[in-house]
């Protein structure tokens, strides 16, 4: 890699080269650097170095990064690329026009008690709370309308359904007695009657096939939902993996969009009610995330609304919307499941890698509301009197069924440490299918709009098919339970809402169609709560049945995810989590000869439901509240953690969780919270890992070199080297500072320094026209690019006064550190680079996020082992 070296040519000298930087020192060559004297932009060199470079550069995407075949950029052959992202600024620049702002705030709030910090607080809670009730009402208003397709689609089929079986009891009539019939004129009448009423509803009625109607309402909707993802790419998948990459510092594109919000709603809503193995759950987390956003920003390329700056100029950055983005995952969690404690927990679990305890309670806040919002508009029918609970999301009521004591035995604790291990297994054989399914996706499908929209519809028929295939395979009608007078009004509700399916209504139903023909959250609800302890209570729920709806859904399911629409997986993890618990206590009821030693099977089917989602998500205390939550009874508070812990360590042993793989997959250069392996077991230093590729600046540059190197390279930040101090480091200059610089034309008069070489002393006087911090600051997150400015006849020898603006505070470490303080550091304080030292303060390199990954690590050990292969390799 080439090495740092500050020439006097740099300074506009004739003298020879003097190597101020990496010197090619035995200890240099041992660990693979190497000198290149046109590290550096020069005045003079500068043309010359931008030819002499163009063809074998390594030219980075994040921060110092363009699009030549480099060692982080994204290659087509090379699928483990990091992405090429930016990341976040989290740190303002420490400028002398940052000072001077936040100066001027301070001397505009002496002697007032109405301060610029207080306005900035109530500013912040009252947009927290708009985020809290925008997110209710979009949350709502998707439940409602799904629902509602929902309801039409199922109460159509099953219409069809039962009139097929009345036109066959006819027909089977026919061919037995004549006095059950009547006449043979009243046979033709009923027959003439049926062809009517289906002729009189057209095309509607698809000539009397409830498979027809069943497939025509799935793959409609099915593909308005991958509509939408059409239009917008983001919006497809969960959303929660792009929210912890959003929050671990990387600027998705696109990823907290208006556009991309409005997208994601409604595929949602269309993509569950086409009856694929989804769920709403993660949408809900991105939509919250969008609204956060949106709504602290105050503006919207996609409907071109701006508001005010000076209202919302202080929200304006990328620390504050971050904040923003964690509190509308709280409450996006909480709309989905009525699970405000959870939502706090998970955006902390799974969500933010910065928190603090303002942003606690924040987050608590802007949940509440989110509850109370949800509240309000699904008690509206009830001026606001006693909630209705049932109307939010939730497992339903659980109650103790023998008394005082619990549903469970102590002893049954390590049956639910056993349903937590195999819960995990089915988790890692989950993920690893749909990772591997992902990978052939990405190869063959993904890369074409079109190939993706024509996949959605395929795997619609699909779905629709085997849905609708597994009641007739099992084409067994089912007694409905007669004897209910000691059942809840919980389980006489469930029972109305078990279906049919091909048997007579109100006397029969079909085991597998009840948990297939009706919403994810009544299906999950029946097997919760069907009550089967001992001999006296009969199974609502078969052991085979259980086993026929389980498998071919955990199918669908790792198919289905992945595919150009809005989805989640909580509520398909949990519905086929909950059968496969179910399943595990029929068994148990079975061997036991249902003397009712075990707890019922409604416990071990949320048992179930917890080992699945957990040994997916590989979630512990976030989820263990969530599901506490929705469930409502502290009596599980020990089994659920049991389980869960359970399913996380026996998942780890195979693989990742699914959005972790999800987030590889898309070469997301994503920072674990702990230091990769590869850096506890090897010593590596900074200056083994760092970029060497840097480009520098003078305090005093010329406009025209300015130019011609952000034309030339892409880096994010230049470090700027005080030239009369022997090239150490003054500060760093952001590469939207420079643009916007560059087209104010913020530059003085090439006469104003005639005889400057570079390395004297210039004094406090400003050499150029002074731009205000709000004023470069106001663009925000839409800084002008190089592509805006246009450099007029005879403004490249003008002179850029770089001191007013350069980050004179940059964080820096010694060359010398290690890989883990150096990790740690850049981590924990969300850095977009790290300038990296000698013990002259000069720099000798950068560290971005893409130099910590793993990848990164073990590349840069490799080199360094090989460092003499690479010394012959250049010598020669």
């Amino acid at each position: 890699m080439p090495s740092l070296n500050l020439t006097e040519d740099h300074f506009d000298s004739e003298d020879d080269h003097t190597d101020q930087g990496l010197s090619t020192t035995p200890r240099r060559a041992s660990s693979g650097y190497r000198d290149d004297p046109s590290s550096f932009v020069t005045p003079k060199n500068s043309n010359r170095i931008l030819r002499n470079r163009s063809s074998h550069v390594n030219i980075r995407s994040d921060g110092y990064g363009g699009k030549e075949n480099g060692r982080y950029t994204k290659l087509s052959h090379i699928p483990s690329a990091p992405l090429n992202v930016q990341s976040h600024n989290y740190e303002p620049d420490e400028s002398e026009v940052w000072r001077a702002y936040v100066a001027q705030q301070h001397f505009s709030n002496r002697g007032q008690w109405w301060t610029t910090g207080k306005k900035r607080s109530l500013k912040r809670w009252a947009l927290t709370f708009m985020v809290g009730v925008i997110q209710g009402i979009l949350a709502f208003l998707c439940n409602m309308v799904t629902r509602f397709l929902s309801s039409t689609k199922f109460d159509h089929v099953n219409a069809l359904l039962q009139a097929g079986i009345e036109t066959e009891d006819v027909v089977n009539a026919r061919g037995g007695n004549d006095d059950m019939l009547g006449t043979f004129d009243d046979v033709v009448d009923h027959d003439t009657e049926v062809v009517e009423m289906e002729e009189s509803k057209g095309w509607w009625s698809f000539g009397g096939s409830a498979f027809l109607a069943f497939l025509f309402y799935q793959t409609l909707f099915a593909g308005i939902a991958s509509f939408f993802v059409y239009l917008e790419p983001v919006s497809g998948g969960s959303g929660i993996p792009e929210i912890k990459c959003f929050l671990n510092g990387i600027d998705l594109p696109r990823v907290v969009r208006v556009k991309t919000l409005i997208c994601k709603v409604v595929g949602v809503t269309f993509s569950v009610a086409a009856g694929l193995p989804v769920g709403k759950e993660g949408p809900m987390v991105h939509s919250g995330a969008v609204v956060a956003a949106g709504i602290s920003q105050g503006r919207t390329k996609f409907w071109g609304v701006d508001t005010s700056f000076s209202k919302f100029s202080d929200f304006r950055n990328d620390r504050e919307k971050r904040d923003f983005v964690a509190c509308g995952a709280a409450a996006g969690v909480t709309s989905a499941f009525g699970a405000p404690i959870g939502g706090v927990l998970f955006s902390l679990e799974e969500g933010a890698s910065y928190w603090s305890t303002k942003l606690t309670w924040r987050a608590f806040f802007c949940a509440m509301i989110t509850l109370g919002t949800l509240f309000a508009v699904r008690n509206f029918d009830s001026l606001w009197g006693q909630a209705d609970i049932d109307k939010l999301f939730s497992f339903g009521e659980f109650n103790s069924l023998s008394g005082e004591a619990s549903n469970f035995s102590i002893w049954e604790l390590l049956l639910s440490i056993i349903i937590g291990c195999l819960g995990g297994l089915i988790g890692a054989v989950f993920n690893a299918a749909n990772e591997h399914l992902t990978i052939w996706r990405m190869k063959h499908i993904n890369h074409s709009p079109s190939r993706r929209y024509i996949e959605v519809v395929a795997i619609s028929i699909f779905v629709t098919i085997i849905s609708f295939v597994m009641p007739l395979v099992w084409n067994r009608c089912t007694e409905l339970p007669t004897d209910m007078q000691d059942w809840s009004n919980q389980e006489k509700n469930l029972v109305e809402a078990l279906v049919p399916f091909r048997c007579v209504a109100g006397k029969e139903y079909n085991e597998v169609a009840s948990l297939i023909f009706t919403d994810a959250d009544m299906a999950i609800k029946q097997l919760f709560h069907f009550r089967e302890a001992g001999q006296d209570d009969s199974s609502t729920f078969s052991s085979a049945a259980l086993f026929l709806f389980f498998v071919p859904y955990v199918f669908m399911a790792t198919i289905v995810y992945g595919i150009a629409i809005p989805s989640g997986l909580f509520v398909p993890s949990l519905l086929s989590g909950a059968a496969f618990g179910r399943l595990c206590g029929h068994l148990l009821h079975k061997l036991d000869h249902t003397s009712g030693t075990f707890a019922d099977s409604g416990t071990y089917a949320l048992m179930g439901a917890a080992a699945v989602l957990g040994g997916m998500a590989r979630m512990t205390i976030s989820l263990t509240v969530i599901l506490l939550e929705a469930t409502g009874d502290m009596q599980y508070v020990l089994p659920l953690m049991l389980t869960l812990m359970a399913a996380r360590f026996t998942g780890n042993v195979f693989n990742e969780g699914l959005y972790d793989i999800h987030i590889k997959l898309k070469n997301i250069p994503f920072l674990e919270p702990e230091v990769p392996t590869i850096a506890e077991r090897h010593e590596i230093v900074a200056g083994q890992v760092m970029s060497t590729d840097v480009k520098c600046l003078r305090p005093v540059e010329r406009a025209g070199v300015v130019y011609e190197l952000l034309r030339n390279y892409s880096h994010g930040t230049f470090p700027i080297v005080d030239t009369a101090s022997q090239g150490t480091l003054y500060g760093t200059a952001s590469r939207s500072m420079l643009c916007t610089l560059l087209q104010r034309r913020a530059f003085g008069s090439p006469d104003v320094l005639s005889e400057y070489d570079g390395c004297g002393f210039l004094g406090p006087k400003r050499l150029s026209p002074l731009v205000q911090w709000d004023t470069i600051e106001r663009a925000y997150p839409r800084y002008p690019t190089i592509d805006d400015v246009e450099m007029r006849p005879g403004e490249e020898n003008c002179w850029l006064d770089l001191r007013p603006y350069a980050n004179t505070a940059p964080h820096t470490v010694n060359e010398t550190a290690s890989i883990q303080r150096t990790y740690r550091l850049f981590r924990t304080l969300g850095l977009r680079f790290l300038c990296v030292v000698n013990h002259n303060n000069q720099v000798v390199g950068i560290i971005t996020r893409k130099d910590l990954l793993p990848e990164a690590l073990a590349d840069s050990l490799i080199k360094g082992r090989n460092a003499h292969l690479y010394a012959l390799e250049n010598f020669a």
